[in-house]
């Protein structure tokens, strides 16, 4: 059988040491999946002109934040890397190495709590925020082949990121309408497997400025789109919101 492709949404680093519904999804991602042979992680976090990968042998923990409890910048997350893995992709989509570039947040967190034991073999795979949608969805499909692998493509970035719109504060308010309304047309867009509709999305989802003011913390998903090859469809895996307006909706295709 197989791999499915996913899309998660990380949301804040704090995730991993908050009780929030998001952080107990991630935790049980692990046992609702086959065991990878590996992990190509797609994280927003890493932007770079053109594709590229990492292949160090064991990439380091990168804390890519600041300002947060001393407690976050303790925590490591180990794994060994997939150099080989990573060359053979290089090759097949035309991407540059970089040997030295360990594991965000955007990878490191919900590899962290999906596979704890830091056993299975990971690297990252990196977006570009100057190219498109459909760019995006055609550098997944290229990776379509390493699912009958059993390589697992994580895309890990978020269904709605506006910062400057957060609602901070106690305990989590219902989300806004217009998070909600950009939400619900990226679940149904999904669930159709409608490619044309997500690379479209500037023009044809509501509010989508007002839930991606840029577009990198979307990029990831449609790479995981791809990567499950021509005519899949999405499954929501897990939908919440936290800060009034951060969807953390994680997605599975096939």
């Amino acid at each position: 059988m197989s791999m499915p492709t996913i899309f998660v949404s990380h949301g804040s680093p704090m995730l991993i040491l908050e009780d929030r519904p998001a952080r107990a999804f991630l935790a049980s991602l692990g046992d609702m999946l086959p065991r990878p042979s590996a992990i190509v992680a797609v994280s927003a976090h890493w932007d770079t002109d053109v594709p590229a990968v990492s292949t160090a042998r064991r990439p380091e923990t990168i804390h890519d934040f600041y300002g947060f409890p001393e407690a976050l910048y303790a925590l490591r997350y180990d794994p060994p890397g997939a150099p080989q893995l990573a060359d053979r992709i290089a090759r097949l989509i035309g991407a540059a190495h970089d040997p030295h570039r360990g594991l965000d947040h955007g990878a490191w967190v919900p590899a962290k709590l999906a596979w704890p034991q830091a056993d299975i073999p990971i690297f990252q795979l990196s977006v570009q925020s100057g190219l498109d949608v459909a760019h995006h969805i055609e550098l997944g499909r290229k990776l379509a082949p390493l699912r009958d692998e059993g390589v697992l493509v994580m895309g890990s970035g978020s269904a709605t990121h506006n910062l400057r719109a957060l609602v901070r504060g106690p305990g989590d308010s219902e989300p806004e309408p217009w998070a909600r309304a950009f939400d619900d047309w990226l679940a149904d867009t999904l669930e159709k497997g409608d490619a044309a509709a997500l690379a479209d999305y500037r023009t044809r989802a509501p509010h989508a400025r007002e839930a991606h003011p840029s577009d990198e913390h979307l990029l990831p998903l449609p790479v995981a789109f791809g990567a499950a090859g021509e005519g899949a469809r999405g499954r929501a895996l897990h939908r919440s919101f936290t800060l009034g307006n951060l969807s953390m909706a994680s997605y599975a295709f096939a």
